[in-house]
């Protein structure tokens, strides 16, 4: 069973798996690696900051393209990523209005991550080539007031007519994969499956922790970005795995935002090696992930689980 998709086709896939632009951690290696396994490598740039965009886009090949935040984008940076020929340009988070011209300008693909069914709508408005359907079971931010991947991404799919969705959120193996499909979905974007990969540009120590991780451990919450100092918009709350600053804070965002000294003492703990760098970002699919593969191999595993779980699907049916 070939998984030919209207999202494969358009890009030349072997197989309807993207991987998630996630901003810093998406390197170009990484990008690379899915590329070469038969999806689409995305490099996460976050806002585009210069130095890293240079750094990474000299290790991209094959289908790849790269995603932006688009509420932190940098002046210049989509045109500077232009400029290296990507095959797409993935916006997320807040209003892709004054960068949809000029994706469409330059011949790449235009997809828009949504959390909603009006930034879905937006999207269509837009002439998005792509839309990647967000569900709150997603590792990193989200909406805080979102629908879970299973009831979003039929309702986006026929809001969205002729073009591809994209299913996203909680998607960490084949089954996640071929559920996608059957929703109408043409692929799925994954992303803290691909952070547990040889490829990442995560600490050894993050991708063991995911490889620890359970469900139950994930909590979506603005504590950490607040505790921080983080600029990311309200309406978007991070899923992470379990952090001493969450059990502090849980339930007090007012009162955390009202204290500055307690980002004093978010700095001073991360300088003292007392918590992590960042946050470490996880989705509700922490569970199914066991092992720290190569991405090219990953992507040929989930394709084959994928096909064998939809045969098996028809054949019970």
């Amino acid at each position: 069973m070939a998984l030919t998709t209207r999202f494969t086709e358009m890009f030349g896939l072997r197989h309807p798996i993207a991987l998630a632009p996630m901003g810093g951690s998406a390197g170009g290696a990484l990008a690379a690696a899915v590329s070469r396994g038969g999806g689409l490598g995305l490099l996460g740039a976050g806002g585009g900051a210069r130095e890293w965009l240079d750094r990474e886009l000299r290790l991209v090949e094959g289908a790849w393209g790269v995603g932006f935040l688009t509420w932190a984008i940098e002046p210049g940076a989509v045109e500077r990523a232009l400029e290296h020929d990507p095959r797409a340009v993935m916006l997320s988070f807040g209003d892709p209005g004054p960068y949809a011209e000029i994706v469409h300008s330059s011949g790449a693909a235009l997809i828009l991550q949504v959390t909603d069914l009006e930034e879905a709508r937006r999207a269509v408005d837009l002439g998005a080539d792509v839309i990647v359907a967000q569900g709150t079971e997603a590792g990193g931010h989200g909406a805080r007031r979102g629908r879970s991947t299973l009831p979003f991404v039929p309702a986006v799919v026929d809001l969205a007519g002729p073009i591809p969705v994209l299913a996203a959120g909680g998607i960490a193996d084949g089954r996640g994969l071929a559920a996608a499909l059957a929703l109408g979905a043409a692929g799925a974007l994954i992303g803290t499956r691909f952070q547990a990969t040889a490829e990442a540009l995560v600490d050894p120590a993050v991708a063991r922790a995911i490889v620890a991780g359970r469900t139950e451990d994930t909590e979506r919450s603005r504590v950490l970005d607040i505790a921080r100092g983080s600029a990311w918009p309200a309406r978007y709350t991070a899923r992470t795995l379990g952090h001493p600053y969450l059990d502090r804070w849980r339930g007090r965002e007012a009162e955390l935002e009202g204290d500055a000294g307690v980002r004093e003492q978010y700095r001073a703990d991360v300088e003292r090696g007392a918590i992590p760098t960042l946050p470490i970002w996880a989705g509700e699919a922490v569970d199914l992930i066991t092992d720290l593969p190569l991405a090219a191999d990953l992507v040929e595993r989930l394709a084959a689980q994928a096909e064998t779980a939809l045969t098996n699907a028809v054949r019970r049916a």
